[in-house]
């Protein structure tokens, strides 16, 4: 569903969502009819887990809402908070309740992620992480030749990570262009962004050459009643951390910031390929 169809949310998640004086919070939680009514897949405290408010979702737990109710593609918010800075929020865990072993490295991988890349400047960048294929690969897909000082609009860096590749623009919007990612996810997958300095973070999903998803919100977005349990996951772990979502989301983890940035592994220009094909 496109979060423009998204119903309106019941005061209890808009409070939870856009934050709210806890006194004020705790009139809502009295008033309510359902502490644990549903809204777009969730209950409000799966909400307060999401936006990683623990003291409204202690509150809403003392006002019985259950933190181990499944939801969304299976998580329960007590199952979720696992994943988080918290994992004893909500006291002991009923018996057969965890994380798998994937999961848990989900985590793991986050916690890499994150420490490498939190804190850039990347406003006005773009970028495409590409799985399973190198930086000379990524150039020879893209026809890129030497790096002339005139080139600057479709000049990008291609920098190898581990994975794949990044292949980045620090100004401009090319490196995460549909053309781009076409050609660069042919037989693999990739994530692009464009960290429009006007609009905020643009996401693009792509697999074989075809786009998934557009118009996405890596490291902003909410997670939607469809979304497969991993992805419910990545949008927890990664909130405000757009550069390593996007890497998590294409299977890419670079050691270190070097492809965001530079200097890259090489400069190139891009061939005047169709960056916005019909």
């Amino acid at each position: 569903m496109d979060e423009a169809q998204v119903p309106e949310p019941p005061e209890l998640h808009q409070a939870v969502s856009f934050g709210l004086p806890l006194d004020a919070f705790d009139n809502l939680i009295r008033a309510a009819a359902d502490i644990d009514a549903l809204w777009w897949g969730r209950t409000a405290l799966f909400e307060a887990v999401m936006t990683r408010d623990h003291p409204a979702a202690l509150r809403l737990v003392a006002a019985g809402a259950d933190p181990w109710r499944p939801q969304m593609n299976g998580w329960s918010p007590g199952r979720l908070n696992l994943a988080g800075p918290e994992p004893g929020l909500f006291g002991p865990v009923p018996a057969g309740v965890g994380l798998t072993e994937q999961e848990r490295e989900a985590v793991r991988r986050s916690g890499r992620l994150i420490g490498t890349l939190a804190d850039l400047e990347f406003d006005g960048m773009s970028i495409a992480c590409v799985a399973e294929i190198d930086a000379a690969e990524a150039i020879r897909r893209l026809g890129g030749r030497p790096f002339e000082d005139d080139d600057f609009d479709r000049t990008v860096g291609v920098t190898d990570v581990a994975g794949g590749c990044v292949v980045a623009q620090r100004a401009g919007y090319t490196a995460a262009a549909p053309g781009v990612l076409a050609l660069l996810t042919a037989g693999t997958r990739g994530y692009g962004m464009y960290a429009n300095p006007k609009s905020g973070n643009q996401g693009d999903s792509f697999r074989d050459g075809v786009m998934l998803g557009s118009d996405l919100h890596p490291g902003g977005g909410q997670a939607a009643p469809d979304d497969p349990a991993d992805e419910v996951l990545r949008i927890y772990l990664y909130a405000h951390q757009a550069l390593a979502y996007c890497c998590d989301a294409a299977g890419v983890e670079p050691s270190d910031a070097r492809a965001f940035t530079g200097p890259p592994d090489a400069m190139v220009r891009i061939a005047d390929i169709e960056l916005w094909p019909l």
